[in-house]
């Protein structure tokens, strides 16, 4: 019974005799569950999970994560299931364990995907009970204690991991001391020979600090006592070395700028007492400007709450003070996990909590819109770093978001669909770009339109997890919707010429087809008949099944075939999307004769009928007949060639007798052609043909301009 010693001293303190006889029993469980298995220590495999108990006994946790905590490893590494553990413990005990379990049983194609898969179910174990990550992240803080003993290649690897996404999470969660720990012992292990030499120097530079500190030290004390304010604590703070690691780095900076800052924490009574100590702090040494932080009025995301402030000390030195009281220095080092102590004592429910259960129903949006695992926890990995901007909705609503946020992620911070359909934005009331960054304070009103829908272009500027996973679910769908309507369009238009249509078609032969092709459902051949991946021609065939295979179609049917659908050619309006895209060879506009060539893929790519590219492609089962649909609007690209006199000023001739007819330049580029005329090239957006008619007419008439030609192939 050796072993249960130390979490029974840690259990004794704060649980009764009824729940501390039921985490005995649950150790006893797992003591004979991992009967004869041992550690990389060497150890019995035990000592792990009565440590991972301790842990979370220090934190006060309630006893169901105490007994879940002793039984955490029972399912993966012995026989024991997870009805076995709710018959015996109960179904929360039981739903915790199989939270923190690893997966076991999935086959996958890397060691990364395994590892991120792992994540996901861990993430959706923590919606439903937030203490699975509370157990998970005691694990992995025992399991970096006891690192020394696996192979360096292992460590590393570990070490990486704590740092990427364990030791984030605890920070996201406010769990300051357990950050902290996983930050140096990952550094440890991950740089050990610069963790030994940084360690080395803050040792020398400690001594080298106590009496200036203990003179600011006093200073604070002595006026504080002049006003009648007697702090809880005031002690020295030290930044922990990874910490000291990070700004190294982030900064560029010495070692010495970092020591030269002296910091302190003073812990108070009240929220009042902070502000008043703040005064105090403030008329004794001058503070530093735009260095001070309200973290009591606006939490950070994990709940912290505090004042900081930045004063020029004495001797001209920097003096970090962090003003808090007691509750909120409970709620900084242990996060969510101070939740259950309050809850247990019927204090309160804190702050760090509730923001937890937003930040997880966050986490939750983003899963299901991701593709993959992989993709998945990269997402959370931009979440788990944030360096807060504060921003403001027009009703007063506070949102933190991410440093170097745009407006788009402020959109999709307030909701999803508000993001879908943004269109425009106003920061302190004036129009702004979708794409400009925000700064703290700001008041950011989000203009929607039903019309609106996620661009790609978004991706390039979006910061936050949420807001790229959205735009790229959105776009995904959308693409897939796209290429189902273009294939029903064209099998339709195929079946016609057999004077059929898809619903006329026997199920039979719907599903005869699906399996010669090996697809699933319908939609699944419709979308590959979009993209371009198969023939409307030959499908409609075997659908209607009217003449032999694919492969025993005669020459003369396909010719037949081919005449009959350029008699019903196929109508568009510009508009259909990611399916349906236009040549960059030779720019086509409503009003030139078209042609639609199958790119594998792609969809259709549409041509201009006289393009020299598509010579091949014309009049096979790779061309589709197209015409334009009546009353098109919108702007289309086309290429233009003029040459010009070589001189002064033309450029701008051209650019304004463009812009006269209502034309937009989108590219531009200058040949010399030889020592008195230069060609322009230009990519010009006009509505249709008759439009860019009217502008070569325009250039025309300028008197420096000699030649003015289409560009219908490049």
């Amino acid at each position: 019974m050796s072993y249960f010693e130390p979490l029974d001293t840690a259990i004794q303190r704060y649980l009764d005799q009824e729940q501390i006889t039921k985490i005995r029993e649950a150790f006893l469980f797992s003591e004979q569950a991992h009967q004869g298995q041992t550690r990389s220590t060497g150890h019995a495999y035990v000592t792990h999970p009565v440590a991972v108990a301790t842990i979370l006994a220090e934190m006060r946790m309630d006893s169901q994560t105490i007994m879940a905590a002793l039984l955490h490893d029972v399912i993966e590494d012995t026989p024991v299931d997870k009805k076995k553990i709710a018959t015996r413990f109960g179904e929360s005990v039981a739903e915790l364990v199989d939270g923190v379990s690893k997966l076991t049983q999935i086959k996958f194609e890397s060691r990364a995907e395994a590892q991120a898969e792992n994540f996901r179910k861990m993430v959706l174990a923590m919606a439903q009970d937030l203490r699975v990550i509370i157990i998970k992240l005691a694990d992995r803080l025992h399991n970096m204690r006891t690192l020394g003993a696996l192979t360096s290649d292992k460590r590393r690897r570990v070490a990486l991991e704590t740092l990427e996404i364990y030791a984030p999470i605890a920070n996201r969660l406010g769990m300051h001391g357990i950050r902290i720990e996983l930050e140096d012992l990952g550094f440890s292990a991950l740089y050990s020979m610069r963790y030994r030499v940084l360690s080395e120097v803050v040792k020398k530079a400690r001594g080298n600090r106590k009496e200036i500190l203990s003179v600011i030290k006093k200073s604070l004390l002595d006026v504080l006592a002049r006003q009648g304010i007697t702090p809880i604590e005031l002690s020295g703070r030290e930044k922990h070395l990874y910490s000291i690691y990070k700004k190294m780095r982030t900064k560029r900076i010495p070692f010495s700028e970092i020591m030269d800052v002296y910091a302190f924490r003073v812990i108070v009574d009240s929220v009042d007492s902070c502000y008043r100590v703040l005064g105090v702090a403030h008329n004794l040494y001058k503070p530093v400007p735009e260095r001070f932080k309200d973290y009591i009025a606006i939490p950070k995301s994990n709940g912290y709450q505090s004042l900081h402030t930045t004063l020029f000390g004495p001797y001209g030195v920097p003096i970090e003070i962090q003003i808090r009281t007691k509750e909120m220095d409970a709620i900084a080092e242990s996060g969510i996990a101070s939740h259950w102590w309050y809850k247990t004592n019927e204090i309160m429910v804190n702050q760090a909590h509730i923001r937890a259960q937003q930040w997880l129903k966050n986490l939750l949006e983003i899963q299901q819109s991701t593709h993959n695992s992989l993709e998945f926890i990269e997402n959370v990995k931009i979440d788990l770093f944030p360096d807060e901007v504060y921003v403001f909705t027009p009703k007063g609503r506070i949102l933190e978001l991410p440093h170097g946020a745009s407006v788009i992620d402020f959109a999709y911070a307030i909701h999803t669909d508000i993001g879908d359909s943004c269109v425009a934005a106003k920061i302190n009331r004036r129009l702004a770009p979708l794409s400009m960054p925000l700064v703290n304070g700001q008041t950011v009103e989000i203009i929607t339109s039903p019309s609106g829908r996620p661009n790609l272009a978004w991706l390039n500027f979006v910061v936050t997890g949420k807001a790229r996973s959205s735009i790229k679910y959105y776009l995904k769908h959308q693409h897939q919707a796209e290429s189902i309507a273009l294939g029903r369009r064209l099998i339709e238009r195929a079946l016609e010429t057999l004077n059929l249509s898809l619903n006329k078609i026997p199920r039979s032969n719907i599903k005869r087809v699906l399996k010669e092709s090996n697809y699933t459902t319908l939609e699944d051949l419709l979308e590959s008949t979009g993209l371009g991946n198969q023939s409307p021609l030959i499908l409609a065939r075997r659908l209607a099944r009217v003449v032999k295979e694919e492969n025993e179609l005669e020459e003369s049917e396909k010719e037949l075939a081919i005449q009959a659908l350029s008699k019903r050619p196929l109508l568009i309006k510009g508009t259909e999307g990611i399916p349906l895209t236009f040549a960059t060879c030779c720019y086509p506009v409503p009003g030139d004769v078209i042609l639609g060539i199958f790119d594998a893929g792609k969809g259709i790519i549409i041509h201009h009928e006289q393009c020299s590219r598509i010579a091949q492609a014309r009049n096979t089962e790779k061309s589709i007949s197209i015409n334009w649909e009546e009353n098109i609007s919108g702007e289309f690209p086309v290429a233009i060639s003029v040459e010009l006199m070589d001189k002064r000023g033309v450029l701008a001739e051209l650019a304004g007798a463009i812009s006269e007819v209502n034309a937009n330049i989108e590219n531009i580029h200058v040949r010399k052609h030889d020592g008195r005329y230069c060609v322009v090239e230009l990519l010009i957006s006009v509505s249709d043909r008759d439009h860019l008619a009217h502008v070569m007419r325009r250039i025309r008439k300028i008197s420096v301009a000699s030649k003015i030609t289409r560009i219908r192939a490049r």
